[in-house]
């Protein structure tokens, strides 16, 4: 195999193929965590974190249950879940998110449907795990 994605021997000699672009057909059905360097294209379903370098796109068929992060994301499919994305979130008019965003930027296409809210914060990323615990979590009180 002379690809870059795969490599011989233990994990200390790990090639990694930034360049590389990832796709999940219509009718795969995936379940588990993602983690890529390169691009990544979703038409089937996948339920889990997904962690991509590059860009994260979700086509009309695709669709998310779990947690997102990337660099830019454009989606014209279903979202339910988190998404932290460092520059710019594009929701194509197909597109059904359900959920939190950070992110960047934004732009949404008319009949794009979008539940759930937003901070834009200049591609600065936080935690969304965190910052969510924090609003959750009770206060304690002094007696």
């Amino acid at each position: 195999m002379s690809s870059g994605m795969f490599t011989k021997g233990n994990a200390k000699n790990t090639v990694v193929d930034s360049s590389s672009i990832n796709l999940i057909g219509r009718g795969t059905q995936l379940t588990g965590d993602i983690r890529s360097n390169g691009d990544f294209r979703i038409d089937g379903q996948h339920k889990g974190t997904i962690s991509v370098k590059g860009k994260l796109v979700v086509g009309a068929t695709g669709s998310i249950e779990g947690e997102i992060e990337c660099q830019n994301a454009d989606i014209s499919g279903e979202i339910k879940g988190r998404m932290n994305i460092t520059e710019l979130l594009v929701l194509k008019s197909t597109a059904r998110l359900t959920g939190d965003i950070v992110t960047g930027k934004i732009a949404i296409e008319p009949d794009a449907q979008f539940t759930g809210t937003c901070t834009m914060n200049g591609g600065v990323v936080k935690n969304i795990k965190a910052e969510s615990a924090a609003r959750s979590e009770p206060k304690a009180e002094a007696v």
